[in-house]
């Protein structure tokens, strides 16, 4: 892989057309900045499953940027992902995120074949050899599922080991979490690109509801001045585009190869960020 850092940029499937519409106009935007590649969360099962492959074929195939899907392996037997894979193989995709993922709404205890992330990255490996760059999930400050955070340092070597090219983190607000997770699992002997994933700040109830699910922390002095805000939504754009420009800035400068944005299928918060940093492409 180049030592190149490589900035990307990641959607989810919308449920209505008019959602899709927009997506694919936030798309074509995004890829007049050159983006190595987008990536496109993924449900198990039906139409959330549909929904991902279509959105990727089409940004990938029209908007003409390397899309990488999400696959998980909860919900889904080898069969059905070994279709997947066969599918996006030949319509020439070449980067896949490989996740264990949760279970979709309605589905209750039910699962796949595959229970753990390295088992599905194993199973890319030996179904495709080669074929795809296979990227994985880090929790620089822990899976909210994880026992302890040696448990998920041990979880993230197991899975990198399995044969993964490169990760791509959870968001996070402090940059020294990313350093620490970095610096720890190369003394374990995993030396993939790690690339952080990057949250804007634009709403703070959203925000804080994400963060609480998914174990993100906000750091107090960022979260008492949103706090202070209250619906001052110009206000607490300026300040989370400030808070997270600096805090790229401070990864950019301590090495870190890359950055993959949340865009949540929007332009504007990710490219404030990216036009501070001047990201000439």
């Amino acid at each position: 892989m180049s030592q190149e850092r490589r900035y990307s940029f990641e959607f989810f499937p919308t449920k209505t057309e008019a959602g899709h519409e927009k997506l694919m106009e936030v798309a074509r935007q995004l890829a007049t900045y050159n983006p190595d590649f987008f990536s496109c969360t993924y449900g198990a099962g039906g139409s959330t499953r549909d929904r991902t492959v279509n959105t990727v074929l089409q940004l990938d195939g029209d908007v003409k940027v390397p899309t990488a899907p999400h696959l998980s392996c909860v919900g889904d037997s080898k069969a059905e992902l070994r279709e997947l894979l066969n599918l996006y193989k030949n319509a020439g995709i070449k980067r896949i995120v490989a996740l264990r993922g949760d279970l979709p709404s309605g589905m209750g205890m039910a699962s796949g074949e595959l229970r753990y992330a390295n088992e599905l990255v194993e199973f890319i490996r030996t179904e495709t050899g080669d074929h795809f760059h296979i990227e994985i999930a880090a929790y620089p400050e822990m899976h909210p599922q994880a026992r302890n955070f040696e448990d998920d340092i041990a979880n993230f070597v197991r899975k990198a080991k399995a044969g993964a090219d490169s990760a791509i983190t959870q968001y996070f607000f402090n940059a020294e979490s990313y350093f620490y997770f970095v610096e720890r699992v190369q003394k374990l002997g995993v030396d993939i690109p790690v690339v952080p994933g990057i949250m804007p700040i634009t709403n703070y109830s959203k925000l804080a509801r994400f963060s609480d699910a998914c174990g993100a922390e906000i750091p107090r002095w960022v979260r008492k001045q949103l706090e202070a805000y209250g619906d001052d939504a110009d206000s607490i754009r300026v300040f989370g585009e400030q808070v997270i420009t600096e805090m790229c800035e401070r990864l950019l400068q301590g090495g870190a190869p890359g950055l993959h944005f949340y865009s949540m299928n929007l332009a504007g918060p990710s490219l404030a960020i990216w036009n501070n940093l001047d990201l000439k492409r």
